[in-house]
């Protein structure tokens, strides 16, 4: 079997960890692994399989020989680096937002829309997290009628943020059951007891960066270009997994018993629906995995064609790592 050089850019940040994570449980062909990072975490060593790997200060010089790059960096990071990437000859899975909505990348969810991996020019991006579990959720619709319009409120969890969100929130925690005081650093409010209604900064008519994407990136990577998405980004006292209620409105009535057959046979969703035996998709049942839970399916009360849906998934692994990963596992087919 082929095996591949792969790179990780931010190889030491949660989503770098996680990649990692991921290429050993799929059992990606790896021949060898480069842990790309900044020059403060240069030289730690990481254990990969049963391999010491010295992680490397990311350099023009450093993708070199490497067929696929991973990107786990922020947007400064990616956009330093791209061209050295593709003057490699390697393609850039890149998790960063810089390229999402560049008409030549391809924004690929791959149980969504696997054959656009073909059309890269060295650059696929992955989409944003919240996106990507909204879309795999509920993107099986669009074979019975297509999805004209969305209303979506995401409850977003601390680790969204990076590492240092879980510990603000355990730090909140111990300080209001002690009665002590903690000054918040991650968020622009105490998130523990608490609810955020604020992720990103405003972008468009009061709406933030975050709650745009959904529109953006889910007209590109579902191909319904008049797509109208209207959301609300909450941050959420809950350390992992993403929980998103999406209210559509669909070209054609669906019914509830059509869409949950649709969405139980759909790659990459499991369906926990039974409201009377208290069945649903929660952040504590679809943490540490890879599949987006989808539930509380029912008719919208406004709309005839309106259809409630309420999904969970991991937003550091399918929302992140395990997404690039598969984007990863299509692009090696044609290698």
């Amino acid at each position: 079997m082929k095996s591949f050089k792969v790179g990780i850019l931010g190889a030491t940040g949660a989503v770098g960890q996680e990649m990692q994570k991921i290429l050993v449980e799929r059992d990606f062909p790896v021949s060898e692994l480069h842990l790309l990072a900044s020059k403060h975490s240069a030289g730690k060593v990481v254990k990969f399989k049963d391999q010491d790997i010295v992680v490397e200060e990311a350099c023009a010089e450093a993708f070199k020989g490497l067929d696929i790059v991973l990107g786990a960096a922020e947007n400064d990071i990616a956009e330093r680096f791209v061209d050295d990437i593709k003057a490699a000859g390697c393609v850039f899975i890149d998790n960063s937002s810089a390229f999402r909505l560049d008409p030549g990348v391809p924004l690929v969810v791959p149980e969504v829309n696997p054959e656009d991996v073909k059309l890269h020019k060295g650059v696929i991006a992955n989409p944003n997290c919240t996106t990507t579990i909204s879309c795999t959720a509920v993107n099986a619709l669009n074979s019975i009628s297509p999805i004209e319009s969305m209303i979506v409120s995401t409850y977003q969890a601390v680790s969204g943020a990076g590492a240092g969100g879980p510990k603000e929130l355990m730090a909140e925690v111990e300080a209001e059951l002690n009665g002590g005081t903690y000054e918040p650093k991650v968020f622009q409010h105490q998130i523990a007891f608490n609810v955020i209604p604020q992720i990103g900064g405003e972008q468009y008519k009061g709406y933030t960066s975050e709650e745009m994407k959904l529109q953006n990136e889910g007209r590109k990577i579902m191909h319904l270009p008049e797509l109208k998405v209207s959301c609300t980004c909450v941050r959420a006292p809950v350390v992992r997994s993403h929980s998103v209620s999406i209210l559509l409105k669909t070209k054609e009535k669906i019914t509830p018993e059509q869409a949950r057959e649709v969405i139980a046979a759909a790659p990459g969703t499991k369906l926990v629906d039974d409201l009377d035996n208290q069945q649903y998709p929660m952040p504590l049942d679809t943490a540490n995995q890879n599949l987006v839970f989808v539930g509380r399916i029912r008719e919208d009360l406004t709309d005839e064609r309106g259809l409630n849906v309420w999904c969970c998934g991991d937003q550091v692994r399918k929302g992140a790592a395990t997404n690039a990963v598969q984007i990863a596992e299509l692009v090696i087919k044609d290698m």
